[in-house]
């Protein structure tokens, strides 16, 4: 064994035993040991076992440490440790600007078991009030986890997005140097609004193949062609770029064929035949159906819906009314009620506002207890005054305990215009147990929505497994809406359960989960996602007006 896997294992062990709060002073010697032998100018491992505890930082401890390792590949004072800790929180030890110390508040204080819980509570400003945090240290370590994540190669949507686009306007304004009359599409995952985008697709349709391929050398993008007419490449950020340069006569059905699924795409040209073709619209149109939209080529039921003319209007942002499962203040947003409300009024011209602040279970949120429930419904009776007639309606983010109940009791749950019933601790239960327990959330006559289904954050966290059909039965048996939460890390309810919903004729709502002003903007992403999911406007809690919402929330009071 090298020196360097020597000192890994054992500043990981000592990080660890600072996290579960040993001796300072043995510690120290451990992080010390481990910065020494990393230096070692010789191979540790080559030295007789009886002279290891010679060496400079090491002693005699530390030696049977070493020797413990080189024997039999591990420590066992370290499996111990690693047993007690959470794999999330010792995966957070490899990153670099966290300390041990901060992990032990993230861990013990704030209950995060994960990076990607981390960086949601970024997202949430949950890391500003706590001990040895603020905004600076949290906007460090929201850069530090975005950084890890572009290294898997794997980006959100969100963040796919800026790139994609910025890439898009580049390469159009060389393409026009190069060839004015040339096309340029972005096609695959990104068109389709996949929720992760693991490369960017473009295509260039010229007619000039071979110029084109030649002028690329001259681009500020170092491509390669690895494929003939295909070019790879890979943005600093990580992000990799796949570049096809088509004649212009192929350039629509190329533009096709990278788009939609492999499905998609063979059964519709299966239909219209393989031939050359002037745009999109007339492959479809050969093929017998109506336009597929990007976001629904994804084999589902969309081309027999286009076969019949079915296919749905698909929501669009312009037909949001309203915000609903929004955060203030009053728990772990950053701004205050009415400053949500006016920006909901004012800036994005909505009709109302739902407040969601936190139930008195989250208690790392601030949650709100019973006296504060009632004081908060004050000010929002003040606020409806004044800001007449937009409208802010009286919710909460109850959680859903561990029973499946909710946590208040009926007195206070009625004194709600609505009520989001979601799961944020317990995470780890079997999908029997998991389902069990939403069914019987969704079952409370007082539960209105149902909030982010399965608790998942995209690249992070997979999510609790539910069976997906029993929960969308029980909502539709008990006139529960199912929230899509608009978050980029987190789009729950996943697209491809909005069609059996849809189906079973629950309603969806758009939630930003908006813990600060700017948060509102989330509900694009979830505009998006929700197009994929085939979901119309009438279907869609928040395209409400504020007077059907208003009696869609009186019609569903016990």
């Amino acid at each position: 064994m090298e020196n360097k896997p020597i000192a890994r294992t054992l500043r990981l062990l000592s990080q660890l035993m600072e996290l579960h709060n040993e001796n300072p002073f043995k510690v120290k010697s451990v992080a010390n040991a481990a910065f020494k032998i990393d230096k070692l100018p010789f191979a540790l491992a080559s030295k007789p076992t009886s002279e290891i505890d010679k060496v400079d930082g090491v002693g005699k401890s530390i030696a049977a440490k070493v020797i413990e390792l080189l024997e039999t590949g591990s420590i066992g004072e370290l499996e111990t440790l690693l047993e007690q800790t959470p794999p999330g929180i010792v995966e957070m030890l490899a990153i670099k600007g966290i300390g041990p110390k901060k992990i032990a508040t993230i861990w013990n204080d704030l209950k995060i078991e994960s990076i990607g819980e981390l960086y949601y509570a970024c997202n949430e400003n949950r890391l500003i009030e706590a001990k040895g945090f603020g905004l600076k240290t949290q906007e460090e370590i929201k850069k530090i986890i975005e950084f890890k994540m572009a290294a898997d190669g794997k980006f959100l949507y969100a963040k796919a997005q800026p790139l994609i686009l910025h890439l898009q306007e580049s390469l159009a304004t060389w393409l026009n140097k190069v060839e004015d009359d040339a096309l340029l599409g972005i096609a695959g995952e990104y068109r389709r609004l996949c929720e992760i985008i693991e490369e960017a697709v473009f295509i260039i349709g010229t007619e000039h193949t071979n110029i084109i391929a030649t002028e690329l050398t001259t681009y500020e993008l170092a491509f390669a062609e690895t494929a003939p007419n295909c070019f790879t490449a890979q943005t600093e950020s990580g992000l990799s770029v796949k570049l096809f340069v088509v004649p212009k006569s192929n350039f629509y059905i190329d533009y096709f064929r990278l788009t939609g699924s492999e499905n998609h795409v063979n059964k519709v040209l299966e239909l219209a035949g393989d031939h050359l073709f002037n745009s999109e619209e007339e492959i479809y149109q050969k093929a017998g159906l109506d336009f597929i939209l990007p976001e629904l080529r994804e084999d589902l039921n969309e081309i027999e819906l286009a076969k019949q003319h079915q296919l749905p209007q698909l929501i669009d942002h312009a037909d949001l009314k309203g915000s609903l499962h929004n955060h203030s203040d009053w728990s772990d947003g950053v701004h205050t009620l009415e400053e949500m409300a006016l920006y909901c009024k004012d800036v994005l011209n909505l009709e109302y506002l739902g407040i969601c602040d936190h139930s008195k279970s989250a208690f790392y949120a601030n949650g709100l207890n019973e006296q504060r429930v009632y004081a908060q419904h004050q000010l929002i009776n003040e606020l409806n005054v004044k800001l007449a007639p937009f409208k802010i309606f009286k919710g909460i983010e109850s959680d859903i305990l561990y029973d499946g109940s909710l946590d208040y009791d009926e007195a206070v749950l009625k004194t709600f215009d609505f009520v989001v019933a979601s799961v944020h601790s317990q995470l780890k239960m079997s999908q029997e147990k998991a389902t069990e327990r939403l069914i019987k959330a969704i079952e409370n006559p007082y539960t209105t929505i149902l909030g982010h289904p399965t608790g998942r954050l995209l690249l992070s966290r997979k999510g609790y497994g539910i069976d997906f059909r029993k929960v969308i039965d029980a909502c539709a048996a008990n006139s529960v809406v199912i929230e899509i939460n608009a978050n980029p890390l987190r789009l729950d309810l996943d697209w491809r359960w909005h069609r059996y919903a849809l189906e079973k004729g629950v309603l969806l709502a758009i939630n930003p989960d908006a813990h600060r002003k700017e948060g509102f903007l989330d509900m694009n992403y979830g505009v998006l996602v929700a197009r994929k999911g085939g979901l119309t406007a009438e279907k869609c809690l928040n395209a409400f007006s504020l007077n059907q919402i208003s009696a869609f929330f009186e019609s569903k009071k016990p």
